[in-house]
């Protein structure tokens, strides 16, 4: 089979129409139409039923402008054609666009214009056509994220939220607007995903929204344009002397203002960028200073990459260390934390595997963790996107108490560090003690064995290289899951490590109990919940 892909098929397009323009054609397809948002797939039975279908495209097409060259990539065919001519134009009830797929993963190839498989090229790439050498704007790895006043936040909705559909339609963004954080706060957070050019001319629109609405409401007061950025930017982008942000206000005529680093917390991370001028000049501001934030994002990606076997297992990305993930800040979370579940990790999953870990800390220390009516708790298990509780006391005299954490290797770094970092902060050790904890995992009984080791080979070669203590206590009896703990002892960077060392032993061990396909036998699908 050879796939035919068309896009940017219109929201009224429906299976029946493309039927009728395939029947009337009487071009063969295998199967149904596969529709989605923008765009459409279907089966053709060989090549030169597919070669049929843009020979005939092209000719309904060629009123709009010539198709330029057509080649197969990935088994899907595509066309070259002039799509500035095409955009908004209706054949047959709906928006045909059908434009340039790049296969990624493919070797570059040589010099030869020509197609594939024997499909010559119809002509040389034109400046500015989707030809084989240039590639679609890729979206940046940072969002632009601002600050709006709230009273304007429904206009830039819209009545059923047409009028911020309609932007990300015409910015080809991703726009969330986080209007439950902060409740009762004059200002509401926007992340913006998109290229850089798309991200410009969303937050542009946004800017154009709110000083109409201001004119329309007798708003009389200025409206600066608030930008978000991680603190680990600022540095870079102010420069040496403030050099970089004297350039840029010369450059637009702006006026810039940065919040000062004691607005910071643990749990927000992100400084105000107040950019004062007109909006031609804030727009150009903005651009400037979303492309040394992007900078300094690259740069710090590059160091991360070299750094990212530090913690087997563990994706330094999403811890904000760095930058641009979700964790740089609570406002960068969109979901609530993962549920509190026992028991050990399927293997395989798509998504990153939940993982509970019972660390002890000392019985006083509760009301710390917790906080003034649970706010500490709270803000920690957002801002690590892991569920955080502390267990019951085992009885009146408990020196210690358990706290549950699950979820995801990246949510429990970052909630076990703030743990360590708030009992040191709070004095529970001394100025010069290091903070030492206890942590519990939970094994498969099976798998006790592998990490132990032959004759405790390795789990002596566990606390060799963590500087963790590591014990699987003896004659333990299979909880109901038939579990048996491992109990990890040290400062935080230990801790993690063996964690993660030994979760790696487990994913070995889970790897080797998967059945092994029959010779011959096709690899069960999954199927869709």
């Amino acid at each position: 089979m050879n796939k035919l892909y068309i896009g940017n098929v219109s929201a009224e397009a429906c299976e029946e129409d493309l039927e009728t323009v395939f029947d009337q054609n009487k071009i063969a397809h295998s199967g149904t139409f596969l529709i989605k948002t923008g765009y459409a797939f279907v089966d053709c039975p060989d090549e030169l039923t597919a070669q049929k279908a843009i020979d005939v495209l092209d000719g309904m097409l060629a009123q709009y402008g010539p198709v330029e060259s057509c080649e197969q990539a990935n088994d899907i065919f595509i066309l070259h054609r002039a799509w500035e001519k095409l955009n908004g134009s209706v054949i047959e009830n709906y928006t045909v666009k059908v434009s340039y797929i790049p296969d990624e993963t493919a070797a570059p190839e040589g010099p030869s214009a020509g197609g594939r498989r024997g499909f010559n090229a119809r002509g040389p790439p034109r400046a500015g056509s989707p030809g084989l050498g240039t590639r679609p704007k890729v979206q940046s790895d940072i969002p632009l994220r601002m600050l709006v006043p709230t009273q304007f936040v429904g206009a830039i909705i819209g009545k059923e939220g047409a009028t911020i559909r309609n932007i990300t339609k015409q910015t080809h963004s991703k726009i969330d607007i986080h209007r439950k954080e902060n409740a009762g706060a004059a200002e509401k957070p926007i992340t913006i995903h998109s290229t850089p050019e798309g991200c410009t001319k969303a937050c542009r629109t946004i800017m154009e929204i709110m000083q109409k609405e201001a004119v329309d409401t007798k708003f009389t007061e200025e409206i600066p344009l608030k930008l978000l950025a991680h603190n680990n930017f600022v540095g870079r982008l102010i420069g040496k002397e403030g050099r970089n942000l004297k350039k840029i206000e010369q450059d637009t005529g702006i006026k810039i203002y940065i919040s000062s680093l004691q607005e910071l917390t643990v749990y927000q991370l992100e400084r105000t960028i107040t950019i004062k001028g007109s909006i031609d000049a804030c727009s150009r501001a903005q651009e400037e200073v979303m492309k040394k934030i992007r900078e300094s994002h690259d740069s710090d990606m590059a160091a991360m990459n070299l750094q990212s076997n530090l913690i087997p297992g563990l994706n330094l990305n999403a811890l904000g260390l760095f930058s641009g993930a979700p964790g740089m800040g609570p406002s960068m979370s969109s979901g609530p934390p993962p549920g509190a579940h026992g028991g050990c990790p399927s293997f395989g999953q798509g998504h990153p595997e939940s993982e509970t870990v019972h660390l002890f800390i000392p019985a006083l220390a509760v009301g710390a963790i917790i906080g003034k009516q649970g706010q500490h708790i709270k803000q920690l298990s957002h801002f690590a996107g892991a569920s955080i509780k502390i267990a019951p006391a085992e009885g009146m005299d408990a020196k210690q108490r358990m706290v549950i954490i699950v979820g995801p290797p990246e949510a429990q770094f970052k909630a076990q560090c703030r743990i360590f970092g708030k009992l040191k902060e709070e004095n529970f050790f001394g100025p010069k003690e290091e903070v030492k904890l206890e942590a519990h995992i939970k094994v498969p009984s099976f798998a006790a064995g592998r990490v132990i080791g032959k004759g405790g080979k390795t789990v002596n070669e566990l606390q060799n290289l963590t500087c963790a203590e590591v014990v699987v206590p003896r004659d333990q009896t299979p909880d109901e899951n038939d579990q048996v703990i491992v109990k990890i002892s040290g400062h935080f960077f230990a801790c993690q490590l063996a964690q993660r060392k030994i979760q790696e032993i487990l994913a070995q061990v889970r790897r080797q109990q998967q059945p092994k396909p029959a010779p011959g036998a096709q690899p069960a699908m999954p199927r869709r919940k």
